[in-house]
């Protein structure tokens, strides 16, 4: 059995909400008891539709924001508690151009973490970025640029070297092609496969185009209001979908529409600030039954194969359009 790099453990993030009237503020939970775990060299896709949980789930395990509860470990051992020193996790943001100071060169950019930790002299340093800018296809005259000088995939690719110049074990990429044009984005994910199989990294991959993720990562989370509702390998989650909220996002994808079936889900997101005691996906679902308003346990179907739904262990169906309410 492979050996875990990464550990997640009940992870809760919450953020306080509106004013209650004479009452404790609510709270929001943007992660809510998510737990997995990502192996040593393996890719994980999380897939999820806007506001799900993702981003927050990213820069919660980078320790980016505080956590309400639950645990990260790397290698067996907190990560809030490592020694400062060479940091094993790095991450590579959506908006590159937002996420690199714009008065810096990229020499500048990429040298800096590698120079604070020790992993290289400044008189090294510009040697080193010239190797770095070359792993991610970059020639040496890029150094010497600003970010206002660079293309959306120029920007991406200096993002990466910057991940790999503490040359982590790890690196967590929240949807890194999204705001790049499609021939852009495939470059970008070939760079990053290529990367990880020769540098052996571990890559966390977050993503709501399906097709992008499915063609990246081995495994793949399924998450939906802050929780994980389905999780196995890509193949067979997009080959066999369980939970009815998987199989409404592959339903949703360009060319997957058939005729005679429907992919819209009706009714509303439940309320933020309710707490559910059942399946939060009930309140859209086509096939709700009475036992979806009771805890939904998790489901087992493989080592590495579980989904969160009642009819977890029946055969994949296609969604089909809600019965009409009759009066």
């Amino acid at each position: 059995m492979t050996e875990s790099l990464l550990e997640v453990h009940q992870l809760v993030k919450s953020y306080p909400g509106g004013r209650g009237l004479g009452r404790a503020r609510p709270r929001v939970y943007a992660v809510n008891g998510v737990s997995f775990d990502v192996a040593a060299g393996e890719c994980v896709g999380i897939v999820g539709e806007s506001g799900c949980g993702k981003s927050t789930l990213a820069r919660a395990i980078m320790g980016l924001t505080p956590v309400d509860s639950g645990e990260v470990r790397l290698r067996g051992k907190p990560t809030a508690d490592r020694a400062r020193g060479r940091p094993a996790l790095q991450m590579v943001f959506q908006d590159a151009f937002g996420s690199l100071n714009p008065l810096m060169t990229v020499a500048q950019t990429v040298a800096e973490p590698a120079v604070v930790h020790g992993l290289v002299s400044r008189e090294d340093a510009f040697a080193y970025v010239v190797d770095l800018l070359a792993q991610v296809g970059l020639r040496e005259e890029f150094a010497r640029r600003r970010p206002r000088d660079l293309s959306g995939g120029q920007r991406q690719r200096v993002a990466i070297a910057r991940a790999l110049a503490t040359d982590p074990d790890l690196i967590i990429a929240d949807e890194p092609v999204s705001a790049l044009d499609v021939s852009i984005q495939a470059q970008v994910l070939s760079l990053l496969r290529d990367l990880a199989a020769r540098r052996a990294l571990s890559v966390l991959f977050i993503g709501h185009q399906l097709p992008v993720v499915a063609n990246i990562a081995d495994r793949v989370l399924v998450m939906y209001l802050g929780e994980i509702v389905e999780a196995g390998p890509s193949a067979e989650v997009f080959r066999d979908p369980r939970h009815p909220y998987t199989r409404a996002l592959l339903a949703s994808q360009p060319g997957r529409h058939r005729r005679g079936a429907s992919p819209m889900l009706t009714g509303e997101l439940p309320s933020q600030f309710e707490a559910l005691d059942g399946c939060a996906f009930r309140s859209r679902c086509p096939q709700v039954v009475a036992s979806c308003h009771e805890p939904v346990p998790e489901v087992m179907l493989g080592e590495k194969r579980s989904c969160r739904c009642v009819f977890a262990q029946g055969p994949a169906r296609e969604l089909q359009p809600a019965p009409a309410r009759t009066e």
